[in-house]
């Protein structure tokens, strides 16, 4: 399980819910849909986006998510959900996110998220700070050279 997760510089484990299987006997779609935002915030607390924001107005908003389901998920299981950037622009970035079945060592779900920079104070997108870039730059290892 460690090579399916080796890019991804933030990851963490939380356990499959009897509640979050459906009539089908296996883990809601929207349930992925909240494992992705888990791993979001993770991924902003890294980054201390939040302290930024409040400073600034300047934060994160979600642009558009999606989901590719690999295999189901049933309880009992603990899954690994993984978040990493893989393409930074001048107002947006796209995050990459897994799903990891511990039960089955394999990916459950892989999905996608556009987030763009947005500025609360003025209500509209802004540029991504280069403070923010760089913070990306530093959690994902890449100093861009």
């Amino acid at each position: 399980m460690q090579e399916l997760l080796r890019t991804y510089p933030v990851v963490f484990e939380t356990p499959v819910a009897w509640g979050e299987m459906d009539s089908l006997q296996h883990v809601n779609n929207i349930v992925y849909f909240r494992y992705f935002e888990s791993a979001r915030m993770a991924y902003f607390d890294k980054l201390d986006f939040w302290t930024y924001m409040a400073e600034t107005g300047v934060g994160p908003i979600l642009a558009s998510t999606q989901c590719k389901f690999r295999l189901p998920l049933t309880y009992p299981d603990n899954v690994f959900v993984g978040a990493r950037i893989s393409e930074v622009g001048d107002d947006r970035f796209v995050m990459k996110y897994i799903v990891v079945s511990h039960r089955h060592a394999k990916i459950a779900a892989e999905g996608e998220g556009v987030i763009v920079s947005y500025d609360y104070r003025e209500l509209r997108k802004t540029a991504l700070p280069e403070e923010i870039k760089g913070r990306i730059r530093v959690l994902e290892k890449n100093d861009g050279s």
